[in-house]
Order: C-alpha cells, then sequence, then structure tokens
C-alpha cells in the first residue's frame, strides 16, 4: 500500500468535511486552506470522491461540498482503496492468484498475507468519525503555558 499526495488529501479533505458534518456545505477554499491545499488540485480531488459517492456538491452562491453519508459510514480503507487502488503489498496476495510458478512454495506469501490482513483490521475498522472525534479530544485538552 502506497498513500500517494492525491490520495492523502483525499483522506484530509474528507476528514475536513466529517469535522465540519453538521455546518452543511463547505466551500473548496476553506478546506484548502484548512488542509493546507492547493485550491485546483483539491478540485479535481474532490470531483473524483464525487465520482466515488463518498461527496455531493452543491452549485451557487451558497454552494460547496458535504459528506455524501454520515462519517461514521466511511472507512478509511474506503477511501484508500477508490483512490489509491488495493492495499496488497503486492500481487500475488490475491487470491486466485496464479501467474507465478512457485506460489505453492513460497515463503514470502503468508508474510505478504499477514501484513495485507494487519493493513486492512485497521483501515476498514476506522471511520471518518472515530478521527474526527480524536481530533475535537485534542482540541478540548486544556493548554499549559508559563
Amino acid at each position: 500500500m502506497k498513500i500517494t499526495h492525491k490520495g492523502d488529501y483525499a483522506l484530509k479533505a474528507v476528514l475536513d468535511l466529517a469535522i465540519h458534518y453538521d455546518e452543511g456545505v463547505v466551500t473548496i477554499q476553506a478546506i484548502a486552506k484548512r488542509i493546507d491545499a492547493p485550491s485546483k488540485f483539491l478540485e479535481q480531488v474532490l470531483l473524483e470522491l464525487k465520482r466515488g459517492g463518498f461527496i455531493e456538491s452543491r452549485r451557487g452562491k451558497i454552494g460547496g461540498y458535504m459528506l455524501s453519508k454520515p462519517p461514521q459510514s466511511i472507512t478509511l480503507g474506503e477511501v484508500i482503496r477508490f483512490v489509491d487502488g488495493p492495499l496488497e503489498p503486492i500481487a500475488c496476495v490475491n487470491k486466485g492468484y496464479s501467474d507465478c510458478n512457485d506460489l505453492h512454495k513460497c515463503v514470502f506469501r503468508p508474510v505478504w498475507q499477514k501484513v495485507f490482513k494487519a493493513t486492512s483490521d485497521i483501515v476498514d475498522h476506522i471511520t471518518f468519525e472515530d478521527l474526527a472525534r480524536q481530533i475535537e479530544a485534542v482540541d478540548r485538552m486544556p493548554t499549559y503555558s508559563i
């Protein structure tokens, strides 16, 4: 699994929309500023997320973007797979893979399968609501200065 710049911005944009979920639509300029992303590139990322059914857009003077479903319904793994492709570290991890003559005696395949399972177990059980709550908890923590 490799997270590209596009994938990173996609995750940050979905998280930003999750944090502001109850506020309705959010402008691309507001998202770009908060996640420190170039607006033009973010526009492409948001269009892709829209095609994937993760977000909706509203046109007009009070237009912008919002999640198409509640943050607790979107996992990190779904967004990663949609934007950056499969989580498998190598093709032979896939069931039904048959392009290798050494599959039956390969000592690496079980290792990569464990890596894939561990990664999937993590990203498929973290929702954007979980992440938004973590940020809220950090923001509520008192700061001390002398």
